[in-house]
C-alpha cells in the first residue's frame, strides 16, 4: 500500500508489563461499558472509503463493515457482513450472501445492491490515491435477488477475498454516498461496531457504540475517543500524565526505549510489542547506466550490514530483513542472507573486478525526508558510511519531501532510492506482485517474466494460500539473482497503555489495523 504510516502483522504478540498495581481509573461504569481515549499520529486523510488507500483505514475498520474481515486470531478472511466463497475451481467467480437483517446506522438496509454500489463507486470515481488499483482483477459485479452478490474476475485471483477484507472495501449506504462523487460532509454512515458521533480533522474522532450492529466484534468498551497528534512527543506526554489511555501509532525508537525503563514516570504503563509487516528496502533504477549493472547491485548487497544499521539507528525496534516477504508472512525466507552471508569487502570487490570495475563506484542514494520517520536520515547516513568505508563506493545521500521525492522516482531521476511498503493484506502476493513488471508501483521497470507470467498466475489459482509457498520461494530466488530490490529491515510495533487497559495484545488485526473494540478498562485489580 502506498500511504500508510506504520503497520504490523499477527505474529505472536509479547506483552511487556512495566509494572502492576492499583487501577488508576475507578468509576461507576461496569467493565465493558467504560470509555477510552486513544492517541495516534495516524489521522485520516478523508472520510470517504472511495478516496482512501492510506491510514484512513484505521477509522474505517471501526465504523464500517466489509463483506469479509479478520476477526482476532484469524489470518485468512472470515465472514463479516456476508458468507463468501469461490464457486469455481479456477478462482474466478466469488459469491457472497449478505446476512439477513443488516442495517446501516441510519436504519437503511444493507443488502446486495448496497454492496454492489459500494464497490462499483470505487471504480466509477477512480479517485487519484484511492483504492481502485486494488480491483484490477475485477471484471463485473452481479446481484441475484436481495442478498446475493457475484464478483466475476478477469483472471484467476485467489487473493480477491483479501482485497475485499481491507477497509478500502467498506460498505456504504447508497443514499448517503453518491455513485459518481465523494461524500462532501465530515460524516460517516456505516454498519460497523461504532458510530462516528463527532469528528474534527486532525484533532479527534468520537466513537460510540452502534446499537444496531450485528457482527463478530465483541465490544469491550462503551466507546472510544481517538485523539490525533501531529508529533509523538506530546502524545507520549499525554499518556504519562494519564490524559489518554493508550497509544497505537507513532512511537519513535527513543520513546519505546524510554517507556521500557522502570521509572516513576512510567510505573503506571505497559508496553505491548509485535513484529511488524512494514518493510524498508532499496530500489535500483534499471534505466541508470551505473545502477543497472548487476555487479554494482551485488556489491552493495554484499556490503550492507543490516544488524549494525538496526542496532545503531533503530536501537532494536526493527529487525534485519533478508527477503521482500517479511517474517510472519507465509513464504518468508532468508534468501539474501543465504546468498551473501555476512558483509564481506573481499567478495564485494570480486563482483566489481569481474565486471571490469576497478575504481570506486559513485552513486547517489535518495530518501523521503518526511515520510518514514525521523530516523530515515540517520539510516541513509549509516548506509553511506558502510559503503564508503569499503573503499569500493563513493556515496552521495540526498533527501526531498515526499511530494517531490515521489515525482522524482516516478520520472526515473534517481539512481538508488529508499522506499517503505505497508501491506494491503497478509499474503506473500502483496510483497511480490506490486514490484515486478513494466507497470509496477515503483515506476521503475523490473522485467521478471517467470514471476509475472508463470509464478503469480499459477499461485492465484490456488485458494488455499498455504499451498503457494513454493511459488513465492522461487520468486524470491529470482529477486535475489536480480538484486533490483534490496530488503533492509522490517518494523516492530508497540501499543503503550495505562496498566488498567486490557486487549492491547489482540487489538491489531493481520492488516495491522486497530480494532478498538478489543480495548477495555479493567474494573478492578
Amino acid at each position: 500500500m502506498f500511504n500508510r504510516t506504520s503497520l504490523q502483522i499477527t505474529a505472536a504478540l509479547a506483552s511487556i508489563s512495566l509494572v502492576s498495581g492499583c487501577s488508576l481509573f475507578e468509576d461507576e461504569a461496569a467493565e465493558g461499558e467504560k470509555k477510552l481515549v486513544v492517541g495516534t499520529t495516524s489521522s485520516p486523510t478523508t472520510l470517504d472509503p472511495a478516496a482512501a488507500w492510506d491510514n484512513s483505514w484505521e477509522l474505517y475498520r471501526n465504523v464500517f463493515q466489509t463483506l469479509v474481515a479478520f476477526p482476532t486470531g484469524s489470518t485468512s478472511p472470515q465472514p463479516d457482513a456476508a458468507d463468501c466463497k469461490f464457486t469455481d475451481a479456477a478462482s474466478r467467480v466469488f459469491e457472497c450472501t449478505v446476512r439477513d437483517g443488516l442495517k446501516f446506522s441510519n436504519g437503511h438496509a444493507l443488502d446486495a445492491e448496497a454492496v454492489r454500489h459500494s464497490i462499483e463507486r470505487i471504480r466509477k470515481i477512480n479517485h487519484k490515491g484511492g483504492p481502485n488499483g486494488m480491483l484490477g482483477s475485477l471484471d463485473k459485479i452481479e446481484t441475484v435477488g436481495k442478498n446475493t452478490v457475484v464478483f466475476k474476475l478477469k483472471q484467476s485471483d485467489a487473493t480477491f477475498p483479501f482485497v475485499l477484507a481491507t477497509p478500502a472495501m467498506s460498505l456504504v449506504d447508497p443514499a448517503e454516498y453518491p455513485m459518481d462523487q465523494l461524500r462532501k460532509d465530515d460524516k460517516l454512515t456505516g454498519s460497523g461496531p461504532y458510530v462516528l458521533e463527532s469528528y474534527e480533522a486532525k484533532k479527534e474522532a468520537v466513537l460510540v457504540k452502534n446499537p444496531t450492529y450485528k457482527g463478530f466484534a465483541d465490544r469491550k468498551n462503551g466507546g472510544v475517543t481517538i485523539k490525533y497528534f501531529e508529533e509523538s512527543e506530546p502524545m507520549v506526554t499525554a499518556l504519562k500524565k494519564k490524559e489518554i489511555d493508550a497509544i497505537y501509532r507513532g512511537l519513535t525508537a527513543e520513546e519505546v526505549i524510554d517507556l521500557q525503563e522502570k521509572t516513576k514516570e512510567n510505573e503506571h504503563l505497559q508496553l505491548v510489542e509485535s513484529t511488524g509487516a512494514d518493510i524498508r528496502y532499496l530500489v535500483f533504477n534499471s534505466a541508470d547506466p551505473v545502477a543497472r549493472k548487476t555487479a554494482v547491485r551485488k556489491a552493495v548487497a554484499q556490503l550492507l550490514d543490516r544488524d549494525e544499521l538496526v542496532a545503531k539507528v533503530y536501537q532494536g525496534t526493527a529487525e534485519p530483513l533478508y527477503s521482500m516477504v517479511p517474517k510472519g508472512i507465509a513464504g518468508h525466507t532468508t534468501k539474501f542472507f543465504d546468498r551473501y552471508g555476512d558483509p564481506d569487502v573481499g567478495k564485494a570487490r570480486k563482483f566489481l573486478r569481474q565486471a571490469g570495475i576497478d575504481k570506486p563506484v559513485e552513486l547517489t542514494f535518495w530518501y523521503a525526508t518526511d515520510r518514514y520517520g525521523s530516523a530515515t536520515a540517520a539510516e541513509f547516513a549509516e548506509i553511506k558510511r558502510q559503503l564508503d568505508e569499503s573503499g569500493l563506493f563513493k556515496i552521495t545521500v540526498k533527501g526531498k519531501p515526499w511530494s517531490e521525492f515521489q515525482a522524482g522516482y516516478q520520472n526515473g531521476e534517481y539512481q538508488v532510492f529508499g522506499r517503505g511498503w505497508f501491506p494491503d493484506f497478509p499474503d506473500p502476493d502483496n510483497f511480490v506482485a506490486p514490484f515486478v513488471g513494466k507497470e509496477n508501483v515503483l515506476r521503475t521497470p523490473y522485467e521478471a517474466p517467470q514471476i509475472t507470467e508463470t509464478l503469480l498466475p499459477q499461485s492465484r489459482k490456488q485458494s488455499d494460500r498455504s499451498a503457494v509457498t513454493k511459488e513465492f520461494e522461487r520468486a524470491q530466488e529470482i529477486m535475489v539473482d536480480d538484486v533490483q530490490l534490496l530488503p533492509v529491515w522490517q518494523g516492530r510495533l508497540y501499543v503503550a497503555a495505562n496498566e488498567d487497559v486490557s486487549g492491547g495484545e489482540s487489538a491489531l488485526d493481520p492488516q495491522t489495523v486497530m480494532q478498538m473494540w478489543e480495548l477495555g478498562k479493567k474494573a478492578s485489580w
